[in-house]
């Protein structure tokens, strides 16, 4: 039994220096996700979706608010007690894919595995490959695939460590529709299977209403949540 969500975000609040007085960016936002749920951050540019993202990953710290994730308190940990905390517990999502050149489609699935010390990094590595579609491809260098398959790549490399959370930032921004729709079922079909807590930050409409629940910001304000 789960006796506390995977991710509860308390009243978070980031602020920064502007001139004589401060900018905030982000504003008292309260939310809270548990195993399975799906929750896209939705709203124009510089309304804070981002920032929010970032806090709850721990890639920043609030100016107010906490974020506890799986039980721990972000703001009570050091940086190097963070970044433990993320390869452990998180996997990412970017926009960009942000694969590394050199390496082929496998071995940047393999690189989470890699850094923490795993013994056989390959077989996890191959298996998400192939539950993405990509088993004929993983020999095959990033500049060598589609942007659909370098963004499946970042999918497998992302849930490779069977996270407890799924960060996604603009998952689908550099996609055409079609390959969009394809990758964004994949997602979702492994988030389902993995049991794990996902969080969007999206432009896509139809990325959003695939989430269970959808959080709408402006001016770093929660205008909405709804299921």
């Amino acid at each position: 039994m789960q006796l506390s969500p995977l991710l509860n975000v308390e009243r978070l609040t980031k602020c920064y220096p502007a001139g004589t007085g401060q900018l905030t960016v982000l504003a008292d936002v309260s939310f809270a996700l548990s195993p399975g749920d799906t929750c896209a951050i939705i709203g124009p540019s510089g309304s804070g979706k981002t920032t929010l993202l970032g806090l709850c990953a721990g890639l920043d710290q609030p100016t107010s608010g906490r974020v506890l994730l799986d039980g721990v308190d972000l703001g009570g940990l050091d940086e190097e007690q963070r970044a433990r905390l993320r390869s452990e517990k998180v996997g990412f999502i970017f926009q960009s894919f942000h694969l590394l050149p050199t390496l082929t489609a496998i071995e940047n699935v393999m690189v989470p595995l890699e850094l923490r010390g795993v013994a056989r990094p390959r077989p996890p590595a191959e298996e998400l490959l192939r539950r993405v579609g990509l088993a004929d491809r993983q020999d095959h260098y990033p500049s060598q695939l589609s942007g659909g398959e370098q963004q499946r790549v970042a999918i497998a490399r992302a849930f490779v460590n069977q996270p407890k959370v799924l960060f996604a930032d603009e998952p689908t921004g550099n996609l055409d529709q079609e390959t969009a729709s394809k990758v964004i079922q994949m997602l979702f079909d492994l988030n389902a299977s993995a049991n794990t807590a996902l969080v969007l930050v999206t432009h896509d409409p139809e990325l959003a209403r695939r989430a269970g629940r959808v959080i709408r910001l402006r001016g770093g304000r929660r205008l909405e949540d709804g299921e």
